[in-house]
């Protein structure tokens, strides 16, 4: 096993890390510039609720998407491993049945949704502009679930395949032509918010269609054929949803967290709510861009561990691990320097900016916070290891319930302490967990 120094200085394993980093941090940081691109266009709106609604909304619509998040980490991980064992009928079958998993899942989802809403909604006691502005947003943007879901394991599996050109095609499709029609659609049809949503929607077929274009080619480096049959038995499709499983109390442990964030910011007020949004896109930028070196441990840590190579695996999570320190502090420095434009880029009403500057000091803090567990769990994707995930998430989220509850008389001071330590509590449990399987050897079983 090399030493850390040693692991650091191997020159071919950085070029792979930032070969699969780099365009995933381009396509990853696509993402959260197309909520600073809605902030900043309903931002420059009259209304303060008119962003509010675009906020929640949207918040709403990542809420039940996020949900669905194993479709690109289950298929990451298991494409990874089969791509290890160079197995071309296995990422066959992990493509088709993460594009039926997408499509089944869409079906599931569209039917809870106005429920949900108007669940939600009522909890936020909003106003009734904003209730009826964010009603608007959210049943338009419902329209692109079936193609945002299809995208998600698209994406995992092309990840999985050590391919990062095709996931940077379908995020740059998507987010680009989102820029691009929103700035259409609000600015110059003066569709407003729904015009936002509809930008959306149309961005996302067209980025779902291009991915299933892309899979062909993909396939030709990795000869076989797909068993068809074998789609039909239950065991077939096990092992994967046993991770999807896990990943699904995972992530709705997480977006659990962010929507009772965007709950008690509603609750504080419009102005409130609206700079926790402008704020959050900050953090959404970083973490996507950290998200980047994640996928590039995901694909080489699971290729490492299909091929029962250890030294690549530490090789791998240790130059990922230096590059995020590097990024996250980075990001730190240009929200702790540059944050007022920052938000006064994003919007011109006067009691949204009052409102969102005394918070920045959390918002350079969250970077040198969370970069730990956007890398633990690119690891934990990468080695299929959704069940140790899980439990670190709702550890995590059980402890740092009673802190929440006891700063909540501090206002939304309160809320972003409270979300920090949130933060810090996943990278630490994620950190446990890892530590115990390396200590019992069971990486590479």
């Amino acid at each position: 096993m090399p030493s850390l120094s040693t692991a650091w200085q191997h020159r071919p394993t950085h070029r792979k890390v930032w070969g699969l980093a780099a365009p995933m941090i381009l396509s990853n940081i696509s993402v959260p510039l197309v909520a600073l691109v809605d902030s900043t266009v309903i931002g420059h709106l009259p209304h303060a609720h008119q962003l509010g609604a675009v906020a929640v909304g949207a918040t709403l619509f990542t809420f039940m998407v996020g949900l669905m998040g194993f479709l690109r980490m289950g298929s990451t991980g298991f494409a990874a491993q089969a791509a290890g064992r160079a197995d071309g009928a296995a990422l066959r079958q992990v493509l088709v049945q993460g594009l039926l998993l997408a499509l089944g899942f869409a079906l599931l989802i569209g039917l809870l949704a106005l429920p949900f809403s108007q669940l939600a909604l009522h909890a936020m006691q909003p106003s009734e502009a904003l209730h009826s502005a964010t009603e608007a947003f959210f049943h338009t943007r419902l329209l692109g679930l079936p193609a945002a879901l299809a995208s998600y394991a698209l994406v995992g599996w092309f990840l999985g395949t050590q391919n990062a050109r095709a996931p940077l095609a379908i995020l740059l499709t998507t987010n680009l032509l989102n820029i691009a029609l929103n700035l259409w659609f609000v600015l110059g049809l003066d569709w407003g918010v729904v015009g936002s949503a509809r930008a959306s929607v149309i961005a996302e077929w067209s980025a779902a269609l291009l991915g299933l274009a892309l899979t062909r080619p993909a396939l030709r480096a990795y000869p076989g054929r797909i068993a068809w049959a074998a789609l039909k038995r239950w065991q077939a499709w096990r092992p994967l949803l046993a991770v999807n499983r896990d990943i699904f109390l995972r992530s709705l442990a997480l977006q659990l967290v962010f929507l009772l964030i965007t709950v008690q910011g509603a609750r504080l007020g419009e102005a409130t709510v609206a700079a926790n949004a402008l704020l959050l896109n900050g953090l959404l930028l970083t973490a996507y861009a950290l998200d980047g070196l994640a996928h590039a441990v995901e694909a080489l840590c699971g290729h490492a561990i299909g091929a029962r190579d250890r030294e690549a695996l530490q090789r791998s999570l240790v130059v990922a691990c230096g590059w995020s320190l590097i990024v996250s502090l980075g990001f730190a420095g240009l929200f702790l320097l540059g944050g007022h434009l920052f938000i006064d880029l994003q919007t011109d009403i006067a009691s949204v900016r009052e409102a969102a500057y005394p918070y920045l000091p959390y918002l350079a803090l969250l970077p040198l916070i969370a970069v730990w567990s956007y890398l633990l769990d690119g690891l934990f994707i990468g080695a299929t290891r959704a069940r140790e995930m899980r439990n670190a998430m709702l550890a995590a989220v059980l402890i740092a319930l009673p802190f929440a509850l006891g700063l909540s008389g501090l206002g939304n001071h309160g809320l972003w302490l409270a979300f920090l330590g949130f933060m810090a509590l996943r990278a630490a449990t994620l950190g446990w967990v890892g530590m115990r399987l390396h200590k019992n050897d069971q990486w590479i079983g």
